[in-house]
């Protein structure tokens, strides 16, 4: 895959990852300006953060890792690849159904274990509640990332990448609808998250059987075959989903200040958006370029789709952690401040957007570095690695709570992020040089640092001159576009005059993108 045709991939992940991070976004602002910091936007994240977390082990983690790289060598060859990911289909389906019924029937425990400070008040039962009804859409959810897998290593990724608009589009239309006929938001939100599950998985079945791999529910088999993919995808489960783990570790320290889940969720919500667009859309592509090129022997196209995917990462990793860092009170005040979210919330999460920005580029990274492990089927390195994270985090979450209050877990996950990164790159040295960044990459990175610094002092001082008008109703919307577009503009222009990158390498890359 040449750069330019990789970096077509990365668009066309990116452009479907940005539809879906605007929609969550959107999503957020409404929960945000419907239902607001308190117990019950607390008690939902509680009840949400549950299937989302498994699905990191069961679907995301487990199947990037171990099953699309084995999917792809079969494919690749000519050999039955459909039968395998039929094997896949079934012992997932049949995991991951038991885990719902164990699920539901300890769901009070599972409460407990990961938000203690929920017992003796109203927010436990409410998430008890709440979790009953989204816990299945782990089911939907890890089954739709089989056959995303499958879409991705036959190179089609624009199905699998569009599926997570539909839980925006459906979440937002019910929340919109249930403030218009005055239903109570937070039911119609938690009742439509399983629905959309379900057209989720619809849109990636139907997609995969188009692309000649139809699979249907059948019995499991425990062959040799499955057998190999558990043991590879167990460690990467955990290796994959270090960062949710930390979030929940978080989400335990903060739970027995009311509001801190909140005030963190949707903090955590904003800087998803940069690493959803970018890290995601890396992490995708990557993974099944990797494994092609190494079981060609080509050390020189490894190292360059390590490189450029890097680069590209860098490129918008870097200055949205600026700008998180320069102006998170005109972001977020313009964009939540409404409805249930008020001056003191907006403060609390400016902080924590602040925070979580420091740490952005490493989780982006992580994104990078994690498929050079796993192009190699080796996922037990990975593991042993977010086992330290694990550490790191908890230690400097429940150690500097005490000095620092509810904002310790954000501190905790930027920097066991960081430390993530440092392993993941040490243990690389050993791979050769296909797993070292080339020539082009270390002469850009240091100069797309440089275009982000000036960005962000100028961002800063426009932020800090117009600071009265992003207190005013409506030209604070103006205000706040005016500080992108300068952004945008400064790191650009700054960039391009450097040589941090080629404007000219997006317009190929574009026009791949609408051609294929």
């Amino acid at each position: 895959m040449k750069p330019i045709k990789l970096l077509s991939g990365f668009l066309t992940v990116g452009f479907w990852t940005l539809a879906s991070r605007v929609l969550g976004f959107a999503r957020e602002i409404l929960i945000a300006a419907f239902i607001g910091p308190g117990p019950v936007l607390d008690a939902f994240i509680v009840a949400f953060r549950l299937p989302n977390l498994f699905r990191r082990f069961f679907a995301e983690g487990a199947f990037n890792a171990a099953f699309v790289p084995a999917f792809a060598k079969r494919y690749e060859a000519g050999e039955d690849a459909r039968a395998f990911a039929q094997q896949a289909f079934n012992l997932l389906a049949a995991a991951v159904l038991t885990l719902v019924g164990l699920g539901m029937l300890f769901m009070p425990g599972l409460v407990w274990l990961t938000a203690g400070g929920f017992v003796g008040d109203a927010r436990f039962d409410m998430a008890v509640g709440y979790g009953h009804i989204v816990f299945p859409y782990i089911l939907f959810m890890s089954l739709a990332a089989l056959f995303s897998g499958v879409l991705n290593a036959t190179g089609r990724f624009a199905a699998a990448a569009a599926a997570p608009v539909l839980l925006n589009i459906f979440t937002c239309v019910a929340m919109a609808v249930a403030a218009i006929l005055g239903g109570e938001v937070i039911t119609w939100l938690v009742w439509t998250i399983p629905v959309a599950g379900v057209a989720q998985l619809a849109l990636v079945w139907a997609a995969a059987a188009r692309a000649g791999i139809a699979l249907r529910p059948g019995l499991p088999r425990w062959t040799p075959e499955m057998r190999r993919l558990t043991a590879v995808a167990l460690p990467a489960a955990l290796a994959m989903g270090v960062t949710q783990i930390n979030l929940v570790i978080g989400q335990y320290v903060a739970s027995d200040i009311e509001k801190a889940a909140s005030w963190l969720f949707i903090a955590d919500r904003l800087y998803q958006l940069p690493l959803g667009v970018v890290g995601i859309a890396v992490g995708i592509v990557l993974l099944p370029a990797l494994s092609r090129r190494l079981r060609a022997g080509d050390s020189a196209g490894s190292q360059d789709a390590l490189s450029r995917a890097a680069e590209f990462s860098l490129l918008l990793a870097v200055p949205s952690a600026v700008a998180f860092l320069t102006v998170p009170l005109p972001l977020v005040s313009v964009l939540y401040e409404r409805g249930a979210t008020g001056p003191e919330d907006v403060a609390a999460i400016a902080l924590a957007v602040a925070v979580y920005g420091a740490g952005l580029p490493a989780f982006m990274l992580q994104k990078v570095l994690q498929p050079l492990y796993f192009a190699r089927e080796d996922t037990r390195t990975p593991f042993h690695y977010a086992l330290v994270a694990m550490v790191v985090n908890a230690g400097l979450a429940f150690g500097l709570k005490p000095v620092l209050g509810w904002i310790a877990p954000a501190v905790a996950a930027s920097a066991a992020g960081w430390a993530m990164v440092a392993l993941l790159a040490f243990g690389a040295r050993r791979m050769g040089p296909e797993a070292q960044f080339d020539s082009r990459f270390r002469r850009r990175a240091w100069r797309i640092l440089v275009a982000s610094a000036v960005m962000g002092g100028g961002l800063y001082a426009a932020a800090s001159w117009g600071s009265w008008l992003f207190q005013l109703d409506y030209w604070r919307y103006l205000a706040l576009l005016g500080l992108v577009v300068l952004g945008g503009v400064l790191y650009f222009a700054v960039g391009q005059l450097l040589g941090a990158f080629r404007l000219s390498e997006f317009r190929t890359a574009l026009s791949r993108r609408k051609q294929a």
